[in-house]
């Protein structure tokens, strides 16, 4: 027994330690765009291109308005928001009509509403489609219904991506968090999306790594249209990622960068609002295959659980890279502290946020296998259509 103990102990130590060197290495050359120097002015940059907004909303009544008084709200010219009011049965369509009508709002918001959604496509994604076809911007930025934005925002992310010649900019999200349990599960989140995308790898055209994020997508119109824009993500659910992917793949110019608060979101409301949010697209982020969701419940829990229970378990000496493993994890909390609102301490909840991860990826598995497929944003999609889809 004692050598199983040394061995999963120097795994789970080796591996963690990976983890924290490479984001080490590579975190710090991430750009920061909330930094002085993409305060660029007008009269700094010739040119400033059109920019298409493109807003998604079903039933988001609730944060729709602060979202578009917000894109209204931005310094720079050149601008245009598409909104669209993808068949909600709130207020959400009436609200966005109420903007729109404000004489101030008349030249720079357009309301679209969709009643039906054609088959063969997920309603956010046809929504986005269907306002790409009618924007008329150089570049088209896709965000959310709930994202608020700081005035500058778009004129740093426009003058970083010009200046860096990318064809597809992703402004990571400031996320908005009350109490200890959004707090938990979103640093959980937060930690496996980092370690699963790498930001700092996004760059190099040589890895294999890509980014999207539903808050804000910027690709140069061009780019959209040669990759095949929504159209060749008809029936995905993880959208924003994939749409990352597929620029990516075809070997056009992709950053992420960081921002600050330039862009923030409530994404969740305490822990059963994350655990509901991600269950509805776990099953996907795993292909829809249940053998891939089994193996990985069994290396994150043998990866975040292992640690705190080598250190409790193990014997003597053997429980010295148990305990590395927990520094070294510690490490990659202090990491995230430094770019969120969630402090380093908040490794000690880590098992508990490890335990719901599992159950989610588990009863997002057992949810569309029983039902057969996907239920999103009130809409029933089948499993084998939405494997058909995939990109």
């Amino acid at each position: 027994m004692s050598y199983f103990y040394w061995i999963a102990g120097i795994s789970l130590a080796l591996a963690w330690f990976s983890r924290l060197a490479d984001a080490a290495l590579g975190m710090p050359g991430v750009a920061d765009i909330s930094r002085p120097e993409w305060n660029r002015k007008s009269s700094e940059v010739k040119n400033w291109p059109r920019v298409s907004i493109i807003v998604p909303a079903r039933n988001e009544q609730e944060g729709i308005e602060p979202c578009l008084r917000s894109l209204l709200a931005l310094d720079y010219d050149n601008y245009e928001v598409l909104a669209v009011d993808d068949r909600s049965d709130d207020g959400t369509g009436e609200i966005m009509d109420r903007i729109a009508a404000d004489a101030k709002a008349q030249a720079r918001l357009k309301v679209i509403h969709i009643r039906q959604l054609p088959e063969g496509w997920m309603g956010k994604v046809h929504a986005m489609w269907t306002a790409a076809q009618q924007a008329t911007g150089d570049w088209l930025s896709f965000t959310d219904a709930d994202v608020l934005f700081k005035p500058e925002s778009l004129r740093r992310a426009i003058a970083y991506a010009e200046a860096e010649h990318a064809d597809h900019l992703v402004l990571l999200p400031r996320f908005l968090m009350k109490g200890p349990g959004e707090k938990m599960m979103i640093a959980f989140f937060q930690m496996l999306f980092v370690f699963g995308h790498r930001p700092w790898k996004v760059a190099d055209p040589k890895s294999k790594d890509h980014m999207g994020v539903g808050a804000f997508n910027l690709v140069r119109r061009r780019v959209y249209e040669a990759v095949g824009g929504y159209q060749a993500l008809r029936l995905e659910v993880l959208d924003d990622m994939k749409l990352g992917k597929i620029i990516k793949n075809a070997g056009y110019a992709q950053r992420n960068v960081f921002g600050g608060d330039l862009i923030s979101l409530r994404w969740a409301k305490g822990v059963f609002g994350v655990v509901k949010n991600l269950t509805k697209n776990s099953f996907a982020v795993l292909s829809f295959q249940w053998p891939r969701v089994l193996l990985s419940c069994f290396v994150l829990a043998f990866l975040n659980l292992g640690p705190f229970l080598g250190v409790s378990l193990a014997q003597g000496w053997a429980r010295v890279p148990y305990a590395l493993a927990l520094l070294l994890m510690f490490g990659i909390y202090v990491g995230m502290s430094w770019k969120s609102d969630v402090p380093a301490y908040y490794l000690v909840l880590h098992p508990f946020s490890t335990i719901l991860f599992v159950y989610i990826m588990l009863s997002s598995m057992l949810l569309a296998v029983g039902r057969g497929g996907v239920v999103w944003r009130g809409t029933f999609y089948p499993l084998e259509e939405l494997r058909k889809g995939m990109v």
